[in-house]
């Protein structure tokens, strides 16, 4: 799934099936931020260590606030207005 957070924005303002939906609703509204990818139904922190995208080397790996603020990692559009 794709979701949209715009710039300065504290809470994402739109989800899309896919990237050509999200890209475009963000041209329809002329917004400007980041369209990223993300994995449907699981955390983008267990995604991206079953996947081996990422493996855990520090102590701080996997603590709350470490999955928290954890990014997808996945494809993304920067988009500017």
């Amino acid at each position: 799934m794709w979701i949209f957070h715009g710039d300065a924005a504290r809470f994402a303002s739109g989800v899309f099936a896919s990237r050509e939906e999200g890209l475009a609703w963000v041209a329809k509204h002329g917004l400007t931020g980041v369209l990223s990818e993300y994995p449907l139904g699981e955390g983008c922190y267990d995604a991206a260590v079953a996947q081996g995208r990422f493996q855990p080397s520090r102590p701080h790996h996997g603590t709350p606030s470490h999955v928290a603020g954890f990014s997808p990692g996945l494809d993304h559009v920067h988009i500017a207005g």
